[in-house]
């Protein structure tokens, strides 16, 4: 079977590396926060070019911690996009505030900003842009106008490290970015972690008491916290892997740009990703998404499972849109974009150690069950 993402390569090539890293953590004693965290915290803030990066238990608990660190609570709107996994729009709620949806942009997939305006209500605090399946957002129009509007913005990077928007990384752009280090993304731990980024002191001060209790020093709580430490295990894996990030990151482009070669001739029904989103901007394929297109529209499950039996392994990552979701359905909602992504795409496998030969094994077997499904 050919994985979405083959995580057991990746650990074969580290494995003396990764060994050694999490022997010398239990060595030492020293599971939460302490001197690893501090070293791997340091180097995400170097890597990603801001001043504070703090360490947290997940990607959910980064959206959630920085929203509460940005003053956004019960009463509040945040703008958000309608097509991202269930954390967006949950951490918004966690938080008291209502997510407000907007459809998202039909080649990245990502928040469109046109629609900001008509979302925009005198209770809107922040925009929650998603870097969808690592492609930036349009930052510069929704900087522009979250500042004319006096609006906050957290990036939500779970699916983008390393991507880069006119020259600058992702997570450094807004008041505040916030990174999963769930295995699959593309810098992974062994379990769950995540990152919050700032330029700002007072945020960076407020989330370092968020994250243990909403205390200052210990055993004295100003405000209510939760427990939101990333470990020290999982830092010292995270920062075994970090100086390959950039390696892994380009072959991700190298496969999308294979893959790209393959399709494009072809001229299948399928919407195929942009291999860019702009000058000086960069996507990191965490996801290789295609869409269904003319005849294959409402096709997804069948073409899945063929390519299943051909030992391919394909995603449909988000087959409800978050405005369809139980929790935030409402009927007078209409995103047509994102309605139609959620039911019509689905992703190819793709990470670092994927070799040619299987990209064009998958293809060859997409072309034939597409041929077949063409005359039904």
């Amino acid at each position: 079977m050919i994985r979405i993402t083959d995580l057991s390569r990746q650990y074969q090539q580290l494995k003396p590396e990764l060994d050694q890293a999490i022997a010398e953590v239990c060595q030492s004693g020293i599971f939460i926060k302490g001197p690893v965290l501090e070293r791997f915290e340091k180097a995400m803030a170097h890597y990603l070019g801001v001043p504070y990066a703090l360490g947290v238990n997940s990607g959910t608990d980064a959206l959630y911690l920085a929203l509460r660190a940005a003053g956004i609570g019960k009463g509040d709107e945040v703008i958000t996009t309608a097509m991202s996994f269930i954390a967006t729009a949950e951490a918004i709620s966690m938080t008291g505030a209502t997510p407000v949806f907007v459809d998202i942009q039909p080649d990245t997939e990502c928040l469109s900003t046109s629609e900001l305006s008509a979302a925009l209500s005198p209770r809107t605090r922040a925009i929650l842009p998603v870097h969808l399946h690592g492609y930036p957002c349009n930052m510069s129009d929704l900087l522009r106008f979250a500042k004319q509007h006096h609006l906050k913005v957290i990036e939500d990077c779970a699916q983008s490290i390393g991507a880069i928007y006119q020259g600058k990384a992702l997570g450094s752009l807004g008041d505040l970015g916030c990174f999963s280090f769930f295995p699959t993304k593309n810098l992974g731990a062994f379990g769950d972690g995540g990152l919050i980024t700032t330029h700002q002191v007072a945020l960076y001060q407020e989330i370092l008491k968020l994250r243990e209790h909403g205390t200052a020093q210990k055993n004295k709580q100003i405000t209510l916290g939760v427990n939101s430490r990333l470990d020290a295990l999982q830092a010292a894996i995270l920062h075994t892997k970090l100086p390959y990030l950039e390696q892994w990151n380009q072959q991700r482009r190298q496969a999308a740009a294979h893959y790209h070669r393959l399709l494009a001739p072809l001229e299948l029904p399928l919407r195929l990703p942009p291999l860019s989103a702009g000058a000086h901007t960069e996507s990191v394929f965490h996801h290789y998404i295609l869409r269904l297109r003319g005849s294959l529209q409402g096709k997804r499950e069948p073409l899945q499972t063929r390519l299943k039996k051909k030992g391919i392994e394909s995603l449909s990552y988000y087959p409800l849109a978050l405005h369809q979701q139980q929790l935030y359905h409402k009927p007078e909602l209409s995103f047509p974009e994102a309605e139609d992504c959620a039911q019509n795409s689905f992703a190819l496998p793709l990470f670092p150690e994927i070799t040619p030969t299987e990209q064009t094994y998958i293809v060859e077997s997409l072309t034939q069950i597409i041929g077949e499904l063409d005359v039904l």
